[in-house]
């Protein structure tokens, strides 16, 4: 099954706590298609005391089997690849809309769609063009009926069809073990 790993550098922005009893807060705010010369968690820059962090870098993987989730990535309004972070920690970086659906789903996971830069949407897209296969829906049929037998349970049953117990009398439960 073909793929393609490439990196990319994920940028966070902290805030300061809104209130005494809140931690400093810590979310993806940008990709990078080039990946900085900096240590993970350097500070890049500094307004107040909002702060832009470098994440670190991290792989990206495409998969020929997911290639029509990239074309509907690629065909939304901001075409995005989904951040994952466990605490401060980045857990996962995908172009697959819907595994990065998936990944929301956790309450403890921050999970943010940024806005692909133009370099890695081209690489994404020359990708799934590459290793795309259409699929073709195919309709299952069910089988034909018997004409000759009614496939239906009787309504009313017969004494003799009707539920026999151990007791071997029809309606009457078996008796309990002593």
């Amino acid at each position: 099954m073909p793929r393609d790993v490439f990196r990319v550098a994920v940028v966070g922005v902290s805030h300061p706590p809104a209130n005494k009893w809140a931690r400093r807060s810590l979310r993806p705010a940008a990709i990078l298609a080039a990946i900085p010369a900096l240590e993970r968690g350097s500070v890049m820059t500094e307004q107040g005391e909002v702060l832009s962090v470098y994440l670190g870098d991290f792989s990206v993987q495409l998969h020929s089997g997911e290639t029509s989730h990239y074309f509907d990535n690629l065909s939304a309004a901001q075409p995005s690849l989904w951040v994952a972070m466990d605490g401060a920690e980045v857990k996962l970086v995908t172009a697959d809309p819907y595994e990065g659906e998936a990944l929301a789903s956790d309450p403890e996971r921050v999970v943010e769609a940024l806005a692909m830069p133009p370099a890695i949407m081209a690489r994404v897209r020359s990708f799934a063009e590459a290793h795309h296969k259409q699929e073709t829906f195919h309709k299952r049929r069910r089988s034909a009926a018997m004409p000759d037998e009614d496939p239906r349970a009787p309504r009313i049953l017969s004494e003799e069809d009707k539920w026999v117990t151990s007791r071997g009398k029809a309606g009457l439960p078996p008796k309990a073990p002593r």
